[in-house]
Order: C-alpha cells, then sequence, then structure tokens
C-alpha cells in the first residue's frame, strides 16, 4: 500500500485527491524536524516537498523512496544527483505558479514606479499633499530586460508589453527567432542589455551556472538610475554589492522576493534600505498558485504510482528510461 509524507501541508483538495486514492495512505508532517522525519519518511514511498532540504542524509531515511514531488519549480535545495543514483524522480509544477510569480513582478515593479509604500505611509500620518516634483514613473515608455524566457519570464515579458514597455529578452538557450517571433528583442551582448535597461527583472533558475550573476560588476553595468526585481532565487544576487549600489544612488531601487539565507536576517543590509520593497518568497503564494501547486504535486505522485509519470515534469528525465 503506497504510502505518502507530505512535509508541511499543501491544498485541501490535493490531500483529498490523495486520502481518496485507492490504496493509498497519507501522512502530514507539520512540524518538520529530524524528529518527524526520522519517523516518518521511512515508511513513505512518495514525498511532497515544500522548503525541507532533501539531501543525502534525508534519503538515508527513506529506503522505500519512489518519488520526490517539489512543491514548485525551484530545487536548488534537492540533491537531484543522489536521488538519480537511486532512479528516484525528482517532480516540479512547472505551469501551475507562473501566473503568479509573473503577477508579483508585476507588482514590484508598479509599487516601486508609483512610489506605494511612501503615499501609504503619508497618506497614514495625514501627510496629505505630494511633493512639487514627484519622483514617481510611468512604466510606459521604460525599457526591461527580462533575465529568462522560460515560462516565468514569457509570461512577465508579455505583461511588460501590455504596458507599454520596450521589452528585451536575455535567455542564450531560447533561439534568437523565438523571441523575436513572440515580439521582443534578443539581447546577446548583456552588457548593452544592461547599458539600455530601465529595469531589470531576474526569471532564472539557480545553479552552478547562475549563482552570484548579479553581482559587483554585473551591477555596475547597468543603467544609473535602474531597478533592479528579482522574484527568482536569491543565490542569484550577491546582496552586498546591490546594497551598496542602492545606498550610493547607482540603482534607484529593488524589489525583491527573495534573498540569499531565508528566512532573511537581522543584519542583511538590505533590510535597512528605504528605497527597497521586500516580499517573503510569497511570489507563488495565492490561493489559486497554492492549489495548482498542490494538485500537480499529487498527480505526479499517482501517476508515478500507475507507472504513467508525465516526463514533462520530472527533472531527472534519465531515471525513466532506468526504470522502464
Amino acid at each position: 500500500m503506497p504510502h505518502v509524507v507530505c512535509l508541511r501541508s499543501v491544498h485541501e483538495e490535493a490531500l483529498a485527491m490523495l486520502r481518496n486514492a485507492p490504496g493509498v495512505t497519507l501522512e502530514v508532517l507539520d512540524p518538520v524536524n529530524e524528529q518527524t522525519i526520522a519517523a516518518a519518511v521511512p515508511k513513505a514511498d512518495a514525498v511532497i516537498v515544500r522548503a525541507t532540504p532533501i539531501n543525502r542524509d534525508f534519503l538515508k531515511h527513506a529506503p522505500n523512496l519512489r518519488i520526490v514531488a517539489r512543491h514548485g519549480v525551484g530545487y536548488d535545495a534537492v540533491d537531484v544527483p543522489a536521488l538519480t543514483e537511486r532512479g528516484i524522480p525528482l517532480t516540479v509544477t512547472p505551469d501551475a505558479n507562473a501566473v503568479s510569480v509573473a503577477e508579483h513582478a508585476m507588482m514590484l515593479m508598479l509599487n516601486i514606479a508609483r512610489g506605494t509604500a511612501q503615499y501609504d505611509a503619508k497618506v497614514r500620518a495625514l501627510t496629505w499633499i505630494t511633493p512639487p516634483v514627484p519622483t514617481t514613473f510611468d512604466l510606459a515608455g521604460r525599457t526591461v530586460l527580462v533575465m529568462g524566457f522560460g515560462r516565468i519570464g514569457g509570461r512577465v515579458a508579455r505583461l511588460c508589453a501590455a504596458f507599454g514597455m520596450n521589452v528585451l529578452v536575455r535567455d542564450p538557450y531560447v533561439a534568437q527567432n523565438t523571441i523575436k517571433g513572440a515580439g521582443f528583442t534578443p539581447v546577446k551582448d548583456l552588457q548593452a542589455g544592461l547599458t539600455a535597461a530601465d529595469i531589470v527583472t531576474i526569471h532564472l533558475p539557480s545553479n552552478a551556472e547562475t549563482r552570484g550573476l548579479v553581482n559587483g560588476e554585473f551591477i555596475a553595468a547597468m543603467k544609473p538610475g535602474a531597478v533592479l526585481i528579482n522574484t527568482a532565487r536569491g543565490t542569484l544576487v550577491e546582496e552586498k554589492p546591490l546594497a551598496a549600489a542602492l545606498a550610493n544612488g547607482h540603482l534607484a531601487a529593488a524589489g525583491l522576493d527573495v534573498f540569499w539565507d531565508e528566512p532573511a536576517r537581522a543584519e542583511n543590509p538590505l533590510l535597512k534600505l528605504p528605497n527597497v520593497v521586500l516580499t517573503p518568497h510569497s511570489a507563488a503564494a495565492t490561493e489559486q498558485s497554492f492549489r495548482r501547486m498542490g494538485l500537480s504535486c499529487a498527480e505526479s505522485i499517482l501517476a508515478c504510482f500507475e507507472n504513467r509519470l508525465d516526463e514533462d515534469v520530472v527533472i531527472n528525465k534519465e531515471v525513466l528510461r532506468g526504470n522502464a
């Protein structure tokens, strides 16, 4: 009888799907710690993981594990080679959160462009009069550089275009003609793109190639007065040079949903800057996205049990061939 362990709860419809599946049992861990993992995971044929690291120490507790279903799209906390060695597929929810994260990126842009947080504070303080020369600006007519043209980056590009922005796209893994065909301008030369962009928005995975990509050199190449948006992964951005550029005025502002260390720590210099809009890795945290991610995880697990797993949601596809 297959047993599913959920490392923190997911949407109730997803839990109901698993509970109602013939012959499947379900256990939801809360809290998730060394003790609860050691007690529950040895029985698991499948796990749904949100933020818990899946590494070799975790896998020592899981002799029967057949699938790891990631509740989301990022998997930098998962030791994929260790799963592959065991023949265990890692699935993600590739379409479930794209709308929500793309809208969140636009929300950060709009908050910065229109000074929402500052105006909110002024109204609450009964300071009604706006400054003679507002520092706010229109998105229309601005140039945005979208870094990454996957499901989320593609949606952000389309939303920016709808706002009347000039959209540049940088993604060396997508054909130039594909970007052109979508109505956007492909960027081969990263430095030229950074020099031209009023806003740079990051939509990349975190891996050996991209970790720390937004470093001092990257930031120095950005247009003076530009804005940085990151709703992807905190480890893409080196926070000290970013904080320095925001403090000295080279960059006008940043909108960040993710941090190098999460939860964010008190000593993080970005938390003290007035020209940064911060959210707690919540870009995908809408009711609709939460539902879609949970159902996608449940569907992948049940498909795995029935030997019909869709390779489009599997990261380490080679295990499917090995398990065939």
